[in-house]
């Protein structure tokens, strides 16, 4: 009898297929009508911190350097209230293989699918993942296959995005190339199940506890060179894999600084959208994806998201793209570093939080990312031009997403603003009643729920009374 490969058909596979692609069954989690032991799900992995590094090291991953960025901590203390602008460091991930802080995420599950005798690896992204696992499966002899949308109705490719795919070709794999849509996490399950290839998602524990070594390097590294812990990390936030591991990793090595997301505002834009794709200079790091993924973990591609951002984030900054193109130049001019916009994200949110606080506070920006070619920022700005985005200098206040990107004129108009922080939560608890009425929870329910927006149970029961 012939398989049914309609969508309908196929998505309600859904769980069968993940199953037999990561010999992960996430049913024997469940606790609740909502909860499941998150916990015991990262536990299961198997793997100690020891473990993973040794994992990462074979594999060129970890243990990436970590610099202070004198100049353009002097920089900002020049704008800042006497006695402000804390010091700044930078842990430079594009020194990992593949460029970029992913390659933690995708060296775990190589691992695993290599020991579990998988024949290959396959992602969806159009994001610096794609590249992370095409590179640790060119190393671990396992195929590729990498599936990636780059493309607008009409055909055309977003720069950064086709560099990526440049990228993981370059490691051997093979890239199918779509257009923007909800595809993508179709064709997904169906290669998957093709293939029989392990699923090395974004967001299994697997990939999860990769990061928590960048994390751990973080607290590590500061003590070395301070003699003392960072007061805030700086996350750049999209899927929330990054800021989850991260977190993770700081509270392993007995480190509690503040853990600060920070995204590029591109509200208004929708990231679905076949007319809004092109209209973006950043495929990541933005809050297309940090605001949705932070609301409701679980709309990924697995049952149960192992990344949970809210349940770690402390506060949330978010940034224009015009800052963060001001910032990228800025690095490079002040400090000799080159690296890309979306992983300068982050270092963005910092200049603005260093001008609050203290001198001799410490603020890690926990990651860096390759540049080159469609990531450059000059080859962004080039194509927003082409696609009728107004590009000048002014007031970054004045941008308007999809129509203008206005880069700083100097250093004191790096402000960026925040995220309400409770709106959030809110909105989780109001996705987790769609779920499931709140009225049915059970007490194991709203101690997950409580978890999940990092709040107590007296706070929780008073927000869904508001719902």
């Amino acid at each position: 009898m012939s398989r049914d490969i309609s969508y309908q058909a196929v998505m309600a596979r859904k769980n069968e297929i993940m199953k037999a692609s990561m010999g992960i069954d996430y049913d024997v989690y469940k606790t609740g009508k909502l909860a499941f032991d998150y916990e015991r799900m990262m536990d299961d992995c198997g793997f100690t911190t020891e473990d993973i590094v040794k994992i990462q090291s074979s594999t060129k991953v970890g243990n990436t350097p970590m610099f202070e960025l004198h100049n353009l901590t002097e920089a900002v203390r020049k704008i800042s209230a006497p006695g402000k602008g804390a010091r700044i460091f930078v842990k430079d991930e594009a020194a990992n293989a593949s460029g970029s802080f992913k390659a933690r995420r995708a060296s775990v599950s190589a691992y695993v699918a290599q020991q579990k005798g998988y024949k290959g690896m396959i992602a969806a992204t159009s994001g610096n993942y794609g590249a992370a696992v095409a590179s640790q499966a060119a190393q671990r002899g396992l195929k590729c296959i990498i599936i990636q949308e780059v493309y607008d109705s009409k055909g055309i490719g977003q720069p950064e995005i086709v560099e990526k795919g440049r990228k993981c070709e370059a490691f051997g794999a093979e890239v199918i190339k779509m257009s923007v849509g909800p595809e993508l996490f179709y064709y997904n399950l169906l290669t998957l199940e093709e293939t029989g290839y392990f699923n090395a998602s974004l967001y299994t524990p697997f990939g999860i506890k990769g990061v928590e070594t960048l994390g751990h390097e973080v607290a590590q590294q500061i003590r070395a060179m301070t003699g003392k812990d960072p007061d805030a990390v700086i996350v750049t936030h999209a899927g929330g894999g990054n800021l989850t591991g991260t977190a993770r990793g700081l509270l392993q090595a007995g480190c509690k600084a503040q853990v600060v997301a920070c995204s590029v505002d591109l509200s208004g834009l929708h990231m679905a959208s076949d007319n809004d794709f092109n209209r973006k200079s950043f495929t990541t790091g933005h809050t297309g994806f940090g605001v949705p993924f932070a609301t409701w973990p679980d709309r990924a591609d697995v049952p149960r998201n192992a990344a949970r951002s809210l349940r770690y984030m402390d506060d949330y900054m978010l940034v224009s793209q015009g800052e963060v193109f001001y910032v990228t130049e800025l690095l490079s001019k002040l400090e000799g570093m080159e690296r890309g916009p979306a992983g300068n994200t982050s270092l963005t949110g910092a200049v603005a939080l260093a001008r609050e606080l203290n001198q001799d506070q410490i603020i890690v920006v926990q990651e860096t990312e390759y540049t080159g070619a469609g990531k450059h920022h000059n080859s962004q700005l080039s194509f927003a031009r082409k696609m009728g985005i107004e590009v000048r200098r002014g007031d970054p206040k004045d941008s308007v997403n999809g129509k203008s990107i206005i880069i700083p004129e100097n250093l004191g108009q790096v402000m960026g603003h925040r995220q309400d922080m409770d709106k959030l939560r809110m909105s989780y608890l109001k996705n987790a009643a769609k779920q499931c009425d709140p009225s049915e929870w059970s007490q194991v329910d709203k101690e997950f729920a409580a978890a999940d927006v990092k709040k107590d149970i007296k706070w929780l029961e008073n927000a869904l009374k508001t719902l």
